[in-house]
């Protein structure tokens, strides 16, 4: 009886520690899911239907620069209690703040754009199903999008559709199936794959760019501060660090930084099993990515004739999980920025300017997702888009969280402040050579 006691303890001891584990994560492992958006899955599976396992060294550069810049982002909240638009407001005089309002604004329509791709993608899955048309499905879901958020659901949205994301995992179960050549991917892992052509080089940066997406950094700041408004420390505002007790402080910084981790290390993990599963698959056959259906054919080595509705149950989770994040982390910070009220735990009679850009988002991007346009190639275009925004906003990020007048004792330390501004100089530089391969008519 003695030791049945015990081992019951044991698993209760177990159970209490995965709870707790799955309490903590919030921000950072949203912001990880919904970086796996249908733009995402497509341009990770363009690399490795187009390059086989040429561009895995991505993932191994992107976790840990995701990670840190992640984590200086949650760090940003907890230890001001201001989003980022709003810090934004506090560091810079008011000429600089025209110029970055201008770079939010040209956020918000890449955002739109990133929004129609997802809901186009969010179609092509429903047609995957034999649903009906794509284009009306990728209407009725903008629509319900929109419908959700403002009435107050975005959390049970949230809820549902993160777990539909693990659908994702179903690629780590096509790359021990498969024919890998795993000699290759350990190769690509460490860069031999790489090419100086104009293509490889174009969609280096896609991956990047929807790898670490400027959208990413304006969500987890405002989602963390969102969490924060909800804990009753005695005032109006988001509590912060300096608030707290200092065993308080500690606990917070430290699950910030497991949320964040899990969330990044979720989302490269997903990316990996993705280009391998493409490469092993699309890719040693010579097929291109130009639809779903043709994305979806990765998933038969282990799936067969269910592949398609398992990769069209994954396109729809991380699709409508994405696209509220892209249209809400912009609003917000447009609206941080010119100091008025932001949130989706706001009514939108008390955040006015957040609501409006947050439909707007939405409108326009259902509006464009109705256009007979690529849907791959669209949402392609999107990820090079995002790392063409991603250094200028990295830049300002880096001048914030350096700052101890805003930061005090939690400004960055030697390895936040060498991985966050060796991002900078990686997304600037992928950035420059984007607008060339655009204009270039890549």
């Amino acid at each position: 009886m003695g030791r049945q006691s015990t081992m019951q303890d044991s698993v209760r001891d177990s159970r209490s520690r995965a709870r707790r584990f799955l309490d903590l994560l919030g921000p950072g492992l949203v912001t990880g899911a919904a970086d796996d958006d249908p733009s995402g899955i497509a341009t990770y599976a363009q690399a490795g239907a187009t390059f086989r396992y040429g561009q895995l060294w991505t993932v191994v550069l992107s976790f840990p620069l995701m990670a840190a810049t992640q984590e200086i982002c949650d760090r940003m909240a907890q230890a001001t209690g201001d989003s980022f638009g709003r810090l934004i407001r506090r560091r810079f005089p008011h000429s600089l703040r025209l110029v970055i309002g201008v770079l939010v604004a040209l956020l918000i329509v890449a955002n739109v754009v990133n929004v129609a791709a997802d809901l186009m993608a969010v179609g092509q899955g429903m047609a995957l199903l034999h649903a009906g048309p794509g284009v009306v499905w990728s209407g009725l879901f903008g629509v319900a999008i929109l419908v959700a958020v403002v009435a107050g659901s975005f959390e049970t949205i949230g809820r549902v559709f993160k777990w539909l994301c693990l659908v994702l995992l179903v690629y780590l179960g096509v790359v021990v199936v498969a024919d890998v050549h795993w000699s290759e991917v350990l190769r690509g892992l460490l860069g031999f794959g790489f090419r100086m052509t104009p293509a490889y080089l174009g969609l280096t940066v896609a991956v990047l760019g929807t790898s670490i997406s400027p959208y990413m950094f304006f969500w987890q700041t405002a989602q963390r501060v969102e969490e924060l408004r909800a804990q009753d420390l005695g005032g109006p505002r988001a509590p912060t660090l300096s608030q707290r007790t200092p065993r308080a402080r500690r606990r917070a910084m430290r699950d910030g930084r497991i949320d964040v981790v899990t969330g990044m290390a979720f989302s490269c993990l997903i990316m990996l099993a993705i280009i391998i599963a493409t490469a092993a698959t699309l890719g040693a056959s010579g097929q291109q990515v130009a639809s779903a259906a043709d994305a979806a054919k990765a998933l038969e080595p282990i799936a067969g004739r269910w592949a398609t509705v398992l990769f069209a149950i994954g396109f729809i989770g991380s699709g409508v999980l994405a696209v509220p994040v892209l249209a809400a982390s912009g609003a917000a910070g447009m609206a941080g920025l010119t100091d008025r009220e932001w949130g989706l735990d706001r009514s939108p009679a008390r955040a006015p300017l957040f609501y409006l850009l947050f439909g707007v988002g939405i409108v326009a991007g259902t509006a464009m997702s109705l256009a007979h346009l690529d849907p791959i190639r669209l949402l392609v275009l999107s990820a090079v888009v995002n790392g063409i925004a991603a250094g200028p906003f990295l830049l300002v990020m880096m001048l914030i969280s350096r700052d101890r007048r805003i930061m005090g004792r939690y400004a960055n330390g030697r390895v936040a402040a060498a991985l966050g501004w060796t991002t900078t100089v990686v997304m600037c530089v992928a950035g420059a050579y984007g607008v060339w391969y655009t204009l270039a008519g890549g």
